[in-house]
């Protein structure tokens, strides 16, 4: 499985290709993936061609066409993107938003890992409320859209009379919601119903590499 620039590559071509009907040139390639320079996506694209997922013809400023390898490779990647982050922690105040928007970001997946991708999203936590979840400081978290949660599920919250937004496991007691950190030295938070908006839940959890 391709990974790092070379399929940041591939996907730009397959997604520049949908939207217009023709390949990218190079320079196109560079702005378009935020490459540092022209030789960096040549290098790339030879790599590329030699790994069979391309035909790149040096000659012609358009000269790339996806091979079948390249085809079935991009099918079989899932594209999520990247919203902003989440308190695993403290509620982080974010006046006026449910996150704190990072445009133009996303992370790819393979379909083998999340079967059913609609309404996904993915964050990344700011916190280590959740480190016995695995969850820790920096990592991502993909999200499923949800306005319900049952007991014990791992939600988005959104705290509407704060204009906070946090991570935690749902609970509803009697006539309040208990939102409980996965960390011994931390204490749950205790609110309202009404003041308590489930963006999510969480379906899957890509570890940052330190």
């Amino acid at each position: 499985m391709l990974s790092g620039r070379p399929k940041q590559i591939l996907e730009f071509i397959e997604q520049f290709l949908a939207e217009n009907g023709y390949p990218p040139s190079v320079r196109q390639i560079q702005k378009g993936a935020k490459i540092s320079s022209t030789s960096v996506v040549k290098y790339n694209l030879e790599k590329l061609a030699e790994l069979g997922y391309i035909e790149h013809d040096k000659k012609t400023s358009r000269g790339l066409r996806l091979t079948g390898q390249g085809i079935e490779t991009i099918s079989a990647l899932l594209r999520i993107p990247l919203l902003g982050r989440i308190a695993a922690g403290e509620p982080i105040p974010v006046p006026g938003s449910d996150f704190n928007v990072m445009p133009d970001k996303a992370i790819t997946l393979t379909r083998d890992i999340i079967k059913d991708e609609d309404g996904l999203y993915a964050l990344e936590v700011r916190g280590n409320s959740m480190i016995d979840a695995l969850i820790h400081d920096g990592d991502v978290v993909v999200m499923k859209h949800a306005r319900e949660a049952r007991n014990g599920e791992m939600v988005a919250i959104w705290l509407k009379d704060k204009e906070e937004t946090t991570l935690k496991r749902f609970y509803l007691e009697g006539g309040r919601v208990r939102l409980q950190p996965a960390n011994q030295t931390m204490q749950p938070i205790y609110a309202d119903p009404g003041n308590v908006e489930i963006q999510g839940r969480v379906v899957a959890v890509i570890r940052r590499v330190s």
